[in-house]
């Protein structure tokens, strides 16, 4: 295991996996301009590493994210409106790359959540969360509306019913509550927490990867597209994948009633 420290924002390597750890524990790891930018360089980094076959995303501490930092914004004073798109726009920037980069994304919640790590906190293809940790918009308090990508996952997740009264009354949604709404996709114990994180990303991270960067568009798409024009990109993709050594890998594999092996194609 490797260790690199982009203060704010902590990488480790574990194999194959990457996990990128909001590093402010003092601070709830909050989200300052500092963090913004260090997390949008720390997700390119992955982006562009081919040993890196899937990323987590976690928090330090007891807490995943705390939101903005709401110091920042006091001492801002008259520049907050330039301060907030400062910082909206890395943040909005590694969001993009974490949901459309060809590599699965594991977000494990370590603790509660609130604001922009509300958003961050949903963006993964598989969300597990401790049974302990809370979904908290946040907003409302500070009289702000939502960024991260919030008010586009919200609806998509627990309809739009759910998402009003969850982001105009500020309400905060328990773990288990998160499970029944469809807002993740588990909660576990804090026992179980990390060796379930971990086979999760083992097991994505031995899976066909490219086969899954392309499944992950074919889902993003599928929230704009006609059925028609999901359709055709479904057949295009599938086609794209018959020509990768993946897929003759897994033919391969099951026709001769073995473990595909993915890891090293």
């Amino acid at each position: 295991m490797t260790t690199t420290i982009q203060s704010p924002v902590a990488l480790v390597r574990n194999g194959n996996v990457a996990r990128i750890i909001l590093n402010r524990p003092e601070a709830a790891n909050a989200i300052d301009i500092a963090t913004a930018n260090a997390l949008l360089d720390t997700v390119l980094r992955v982006e562009e590493d081919d040993t890196v076959r899937c990323v987590v995303l976690t928090g330090a501490g007891k807490l995943f994210c705390g939101g903005g930092d709401v110091a920042s914004f006091a001492s801002a004073g008259g520049e907050l409106p330039t301060l907030l798109k400062q910082l909206t726009g890395p943040l909005h920037a590694a969001i993009n790359r974490m949901l459309r980069m060809p590599k699965p994304l594991v977000v494990a919640v370590n603790g509660t959540s609130a604001g922009a790590g509300l958003g961050l906190s949903l963006i993964g293809d598989i969300v597990i969360a401790v049974q302990s940790a809370k979904f908290v918009p946040a907003y409302g308090a500070i009289g702000l509306t939502a960024d991260g990508g919030l008010t586009w996952l919200l609806p998509r997740l627990i309809g739009m019913r759910r998402a009003q009264e969850m982001m105009m009354t500020n309400r905060s949604v328990s773990a288990e509550e998160a499970v029944r709404w469809g807002l993740i996709t588990r909660a576990v114990e804090a026992e179980v927490f990390e060796q379930d994180i971990q086979e999760t990303a083992e097991r994505l991270a031995a899976s066909p990867v490219r086969a899954i960067g392309r499944l992950r568009s074919l889902l993003l798409s599928s929230h704009t597209n006609a059925v028609e024009t999901q359709m055709e990109l479904e057949a295009a993709t599938m086609a794209q994948c018959g020509r990768d050594v993946e897929a003759q890998e897994g033919i391969a594999a099951m026709l001769q009633k073995r473990k595909a092996d993915f890891s090293l194609l």
